[in-house]
């Protein structure tokens, strides 16, 4: 391969959503993320987070005169690994500051070192609190 594509690709998560306003409250505002833009073009309106120079990010989408739905399993997951204590707790503490309060999680492995948070459309956001190295 020629040119200057870069060695990790960046990711993107864009899930649907009815309530824009809620979910990007809780992310903007509650979990560690760096930034957050809004778009809005072709009937489609999201909110995009994530931190300055990472390879990921999140979106929630609107789209205009649709219904979005549920999610259709307690197992569809984000997992934030986030090994420092302090941070972890943070994060933590941030959710519960706005509303959120941790749910059981449905595979006991992420109530090990973790919590586990539901939107307002049935996804799940995990913070665990351990490294995590593929």
């Amino acid at each position: 391969m020629s040119g200057s594509s870069p060695k990790v690709p960046v990711l993107r998560v864009a899930r649907p959503t009815n309530d824009l306003r809620r979910s990007s409250a809780s992310t903007c505002k509650a979990p560690a993320s760096g930034a957050c833009r809004v778009t809005d073009h072709d009937g489609f309106s999201g909110t995009i987070l994530g931190f300055p120079g990472a390879p990921w990010h999140l979106e929630f989408v609107l789209e205009t005169g649709q219904v979005a739905p549920r999610a259709e399993s307690p197992e569809n997951l984000l997992v934030l690994y986030l090994p420092d204590p302090d941070e972890w707790r943070l994060a933590v503490d941030r959710m519960t500051a706005h509303g959120y309060e941790p749910v059981p999680a449905h595979n006991p492995y992420w109530e090990v070192a973790g919590k586990t948070f539901e939107d307002p459309d049935g996804y799940r956001l995990v913070f665990q609190n351990r490294a995590w190295d593929l």
